[in-house]
């Protein structure tokens, strides 16, 4: 039966000896790969037409090394480049290629493109040594590696430059003089796309600087673009990654609505260099404890006008509008495509700061601003960490705003089995496993460290990048020295999503960068174990309203609240594996979902959170799921013990901007594009907490529609100046006391199993936690917390502790909440009484 398809590429050449076929081959056929320098191949009357050039194949199988590399074609045949044809590789790498099976009188029986990212790694593997993009000093030079081009120049702006290719590395250069320093530059490529010859004028994919909205790229010197006070810039200490503390923050969040920064910097990079609301506030919070600053996207990214001018804002007066109103979200969609808001999960430019966050975005000026943050920060105390987004392209293929695909057409993006584009992570997947875009990955996170001195990255969807790949990344910061680059590598914090699902889970390609295969390796991953087991539910739940110990479940004892319990017992151990609990089970056997809850070696492994940037607000999440009676003063107070599950923990503390002051965004559970309204961060709390802006956007959350609406309409669900100003307080404390004993900050598997136990007798909705800190805290010879997350006060005894002594934490002693102060401890008898839904901590003197 003939199967010929050409728009189709189910051939996989995998280095350049050997092609995986799919299906098993035949010794009576012939195969070929069929290649046409002119690109002319096409399938007419039964047979291929055109400028056809042939390099033999001879049936064979996948070694054993070869199935291993490339595990989803283990079950595929194999065809051998006949050696006397292997000087047209490389010739034919730069042709439209075909594989071909024919009968053995030379009817065609199979035509099918190729993927070649396996025989390109192969074949130009001394590529990985290259320097890529602008480099050079008084005499730059710029290289672009694009092996299969046939051509390539350098336009500079209005001036066509001839290129070089290195055959051994397949990258082209050109050197020239001082004066193109400041210019704008394109490459002009001529390479076979989508079996078609081109000529496509596309950026830089090392770009350093680019014009507005990305089209041209400019050729600086990164050294020569520099704020005021840069090169004496003066870091705050650096802090392990277990006791890190981050705060995740979207540039334009934080100024865009605070009447305090000047009109023209409000959600640029420049409100992070005054003395608006919001720096004093992050000013404040650093003061407590506070660590770093994680910002959302930051590169250059394809989703917002740059230009002010280009933009366009939802028209109307929002803030007028009914609480449960539709009208809100009907004018913010209405302009979502062309406002000024989007988080940015777009890449365009993965090495080049993002132009709307520029009060001018044309050219080098988003350099000197972006870096001007970068000392904002670290000047109020804080370390910068930034989202990266390797894992997708905003764009593929011949499309507007493809950059990578428009050089080397089929090598940088992950193809499934046809040679269709993967899109599970929602866009065109990326294939760092290759080696190239693995390169990219490794000299982008090694420039943005160096170059802007960043202090740590979080990745995106982590799980589709290799363990090898996120080991390569650690190993090149760990390299980075004071002394050579400016910058201590190994002071780096290194984290992401470590979610296991589409064409890669279970490593399906290669062993994937996710939570359990990142063990030991002190790469974080988020836990959404402690997340779910605090908030209650998942964030895929049609009914919004499922409890967890922090919204309510505490109050209905049963195996629910006796799972969620064991998953927050082991989050506070920092999610540990081999952690071994008062019941005998270990972290690993203590049941997510049916998964292992417990899967890190070490704290350095975990980062805990019960919100972020995805999914509702922790005050929105809890509006749908406490009692509807529930008063703003208790609700305050289950906002602050639900993020003293985190910030008490061992691992990596990470807050979403806002929570510690019950951030809302009008129930929105997927606010990407849903504009600066229901984005607010309000710093002055008579503005509220954004609750009640509106019905959230239909998109995504229009389900949700009739649980939310009594809800915004309630005027008791709007927080007013004492519960944002309490909320705010209570967090002020618990980061005080986290940073207060090395106790909270233990390290290792060894040092949490001896130290941190559970030791009192169960009582459902109560989790008590004992830490030892004799030898390592000064002051203190045991800290123990207790998380009362009931309604009525809870009374736990420990036995050990009878006939000790110990006082309510000297921060809660002090503290403005009056029923916190409540608490106390019975030495004769090793109780506690903690009243309803609060976080109490009692240290007992000594060492």
């Amino acid at each position: 039966m003939l199967d010929a398809d050409l728009t189709k590429a189910t051939a996989h050449w995998i280095d350049r000896a050997t092609l995986a076929w799919r299906g098993a081959t035949s010794s009576s056929s012939r195969y070929a790969l069929a290649y046409s320098p002119k690109a002319d191949i096409e399938f007419e009357a039964g047979d291929l037409t055109g400028d056809i050039h042939l390099i033999r194949l001879a049936p064979g199988a996948l070694t054993g090394p070869q199935q291993d590399k490339w595990p989803h074609l283990k079950d595929y045949g194999a065809l051998t480049v006949d050696p006397e044809d292997a000087g047209l590789v490389k010739t034919a790498l730069q042709a439209q290629l075909v594989a071909t099976e024919r009968t053995p009188s030379g009817g065609l029986l199979t035509a099918t493109g190729v993927q070649i990212p396996g025989v390109l790694d192969d074949v130009y593997a001394p590529a990985t040594s290259s320097r890529l993009g602008p480099t050079g000093g008084a005499l730059p030079t710029l290289s672009v590696w694009a092996p299969t081009a046939r051509k390539v120049e350098l336009k500079l702006q209005h001036e066509i430059v001839r290129m070089r290719r290195d055959d051994t590395t397949g990258v082209w250069s050109v050197t020239g003089p001082p004066s193109w320093y400041g210019r704008y530059y394109t490459y002009l490529v001529t390479v076979v796309a989508a079996g078609t010859l081109v000529t496509n004028e596309v950026t830089d994919p090392y770009s350093l600087s680019v014009s507005a909205d990305g089209g041209r790229s400019q050729l600086i010197r990164l050294d020569s673009v520099k704020p005021p006070g840069w090169d004496d810039l003066v870091k705050p200490p650096p802090v392990r990654q277990d006791r890190a503390s981050i705060y995740e923050l979207h540039v334009r969040d934080f100024s865009a609505s605070d009447p305090t920064v000047p009109a023209a910097e409000r959600g640029t990079y420049r409100a992070f260099t005054g003395d608006g609301h919001g720096m004093r506030e992050l000013r404040r919070l650093a003061a407590d404890g506070l660590t770093h600053v994680h910002l959302l996207p930051v590169f250059d990214f394809a989703t917002v006008p740059e230009r002010r001018a280009d933009r366009t804002e939802p028209a109307g007066d929002l803030a007028s509008m009914p609480a449960d109103s539709e009208r809100q979200q009907a004018h913010v969609t209405a302009t979502a495509a062309g406002d000024s808001f989007n988080w940015g999960y777009d890449p365009l430019h993965y090495t080049v700061p993002e132009g709307s966050y520029a009060t001018d975005p044309e050219g080098s000026g988003r350099v000197a601003e972006f870096r001007g943050m970068v000392k904002g920060l670290n000047d109020a105390g804080l370390r910068v960490v930034m989202d990266v987004v390797y894992n997708h392209t905003h764009a593929a293929g011949q499309a507007e705003g493809s950059v990578l695909d428009r050089i080397v057409p089929g090598y940088y993006h992950r193809l499934l089995a046809d040679g269709a584009v993967a899109d599970s992570t929602c866009c065109a997947n990326t294939a760092p496993e290759h080696a190239m875009m693995g390169k990219l990955v490794v000299d982008s996170v090694v420039t943005w460290a160096k170059a802007y001195k960043i202090d740590g990255f979080r990745f995106d969807l982590m799980g589709h990048h290799q363990k090898a790949g996120m080991l390569a990344v650690r190993r090149a910061l760990d390299a980075l020295t004071p002394a050579r680059d400016g910058v201590d590598g190994r002071a780096v914090l290194l984290y992401g999503e470590g979610w296991n699902f589409g064409e890669v889970a279970g490593d399906a390609r290669f062993v994937q960068a996710t939570q359990g295969n990142l063990a030991g390796t002190g790469i974080g991953t988020f836990s959404d174990r402690l997340r779910d087991a605090v908030r209650g539910g998942g964030p895929f739940d049609a009914d919004p309203g499922v409890r967890g110990f922090g919204s309510g479940l505490a109050d209905s004892p049963g195996p629910e609240l006796a799972n969620a319990e064991e998953l927050i017992m082991i989050g506070l151990t920092g999610n540990l594996r081999d952690y071994v609990l008062p019941s005998g089970k270990k972290g690993s056997e203590v049941s997510y979902n049916g998964s292992p809850a417990g899967y890190a070696a070490t704290p350095r492994d975990t980062v805990s959170y019960v919100d972020a940037h995805d999914n509702e607000t922790l005050y929105d999440a809890l509006a749908y799921k406490l009692p509807p009676a529930t008063s703003m003063a208790d609700r305050v107070r289950m906002q602050s013990l639900s993020l003293a599950t985190v910030l008490l923990s061992q691992g990596t503390a990470f807050l979403h901007a806002g929570s510690e002051r019950l951030r809302s965004k009008s129930l929105d559970r997927n606010s990407y594009d849903s504009g600066d309204w229901f984005n607010r961060l309000l710093w002055d709390c008579a503005q509220g907490n954004g609750f009640g802006a509106g019905l959230p956007p239909k998109p995504g959350n229009e389900a949700r529609w009739p649980y939310a609406r009594p809800l915004l309409a309630d005027p008791a669900l709007r927080a007013d100046c004492a519960a944002i100003n309490a909320a705010r307080a209570r967090f002020g404390e618990l980061l005080r006391i986290r940073y207060s004993s090395p106790a909270f900050g233990l390290g290792s598997l060894a040092e949490i199993q001896d130290r941190l136990t559970f030791p009192a007798a169960a009582i459902p909705g109560v989790i008590t936690m004992c830490l030892d800190a004799t030898g390592i805290d000064p002051r203190w010879k045991s800290i123990t917390v207790v998380f009362n997350a009931t309604s009525r006060s809870g009374q736990p005894a420990v036995a050990g502790l009878a006939g000790a002594s110990l006082t309510l934490h000297p921060v809660q002693a002090a503290s403005g909440d009056a029923v916190v102060r409540r608490s106390a401890f019975d030495g004769t008898t090793g109780t506690f009484t903690v009243p309803a839904r609060t976080v109490s901590v009692f240290v007992r003197p000594g060492n």
